[in-house]
């Protein structure tokens, strides 16, 4: 073996060994200095929560949102519905010269949102969701589905009540609430089945109140920013307590942005008026004292009234306002002890009670006196639609 061979030997095995010597060096600088033994956990991943400790708002409206809509959730139900649409075709006669349109009937599934208002199974939803169907059923928060019939409808306020087919079954009815007293800014909750999304809830505020958007041929809405989408009309609009303000019937949207819009509902005092009247007598008789009103403009109301905001236009012949004497001119002050100053105010009240049921007049007279008058309410002849 010559000389050049074992240097180049010699060389090879230095670097094995130093190589080696490295390797051995790395793992004693990674190995943990001996010393107590910690617990490690089963996973990296594993949930760490801290247990919370202090008040926090945030945290306090979101447990009463979440508690609103479990108390509520069981009086919400879906409506599934099989109805009969016309719709408009374009014909031609067999020679293709002479063109007609003739209306086909197609079979379409509808679905909307409703909200049990009696425990004996008698539900609230929009007319525009039951309108012309053939069949219909509702399904419950938890899946069971149950057939229905229609009870009645007022088509002026878009309202509908139907009533479960079953006479000895009880159900969780929802809770109301005076919506007179609720306050434009409120947090407002809605719950339905958007987009057959079952038990879809979405929160927002009362945006406005006493809304008209002339989409109804009688309008008192509540206004709000809860996204209503189609699916959710008929379904409840709530407060943060759990009690219903209003039934989501309409919105007005961009219709090239979908989940965009302003939505609205009808108040629950007129819905609650309209349904006891369904489910009495079939349908709903609009009160009315035989009188039309009208709303003085803010310059002669300051100058010539006092400040006075309504006046007797017309009073009908045998009719209740007939009998009391009302006049027209006449200023108006408050019905039923409240102030009015429009004439919405005036149907407002009135709109809220049964025929048959009276309704106090506190008129205007001369020399800064007072008259008060007391009228029968009479069924409305005329039609509300």
């Amino acid at each position: 073996m010559d000389r050049k061979r074992i240097i180049l030997i010699g060389c090879c095995a230095l670097m094995v060994l130093s190589a080696l010597l490295s390797a051995i060096n790395r793992k004693r600088a990674v190995e943990p200095t001996p010393g107590p033994r910690e617990e490690i956990p089963d996973s990296l991943f594993a949930p760490r929560q801290r247990p919370l400790s202090g008040p926090n708002p945030a945290r306090d409206f979101s447990n009463a949102v979440a508690d609103a809509v479990e108390k509520v959730k069981p009086s919400v139900v879906v409506i599934r519905t099989e109805k009969v649409q016309p719709k408009r075709q374009e014909m031609t006669d067999m020679f293709g010269f002479r063109r007609y349109y003739r209306d086909v009937f197609e079979e379409q599934e509808g679905e909307g949102s409703g909200v049990i208002i009696d425990e004996r199974g008698y539900i609230i939803t929009s007319w525009h969701v039951i309108e012309n169907a053939r069949d219909g059923w509702v399904v419950l928060d938890d899946g069971t589905k149950l057939d229905a019939v229609v009870v009645g409808f007022d088509k002026a306020t878009d309202l509908a009540i139907l009533k479960i087919k079953d006479e000895e079954a009880r159900f969780p009815a929802v809770e109301f609430r005076d919506s007179d007293n609720v306050r434009v800014g409120e947090v407002a909750i809605a719950i339905g089945s958007p987009f057959s999304l079952q038990s879809s809830v979405t929160v927002g505020h009362v945006s406005q109140k006493r809304r008209k958007v002339h989409i109804l041929p009688y309008e008192d809405f509540i206004q709000t920013d809860a996204a209503i989408n189609e699916g959710n009309s008929g379904g409840p609009l709530i407060d943060v307590d759990g009690r219903l303000i209003g039934i989501n019937t309409a919105k007005k949207t961009d219709d090239q942005r979908m989940a965009v819009g302003i939505a609205f509902a009808v108040p629950s005092n007129l819905a609650m008026v309209v349904a006891k009247s369904i489910i009495e007598t079939g349908a709903h008789e609009w009160p009315w004292v035989g009188a039309s009103f009208y709303t003085i403009e803010k310059p002669l109301r300051d100058e010539i009234y006092g400040g006075t905001g309504v006046l007797i236009s017309q009073v009908w012949n045998n009719t209740p306002a007939a009998r009391a004497n009302l006049l027209p001119g006449t200023v108006v002050l408050e019905v039923d002890g409240v102030p009015v100053q429009t004439e919405d105010d005036v149907k407002r009240v009135i709109f809220r009670k049964a025929v048959g049921e009276s309704v106090k007049f506190t008129l205007g007279l001369k020399d800064e006196k007072r008259l008060e008058v007391e009228l029968l309410l009479e069924h409305y002849p005329g039609s509300t639609t």
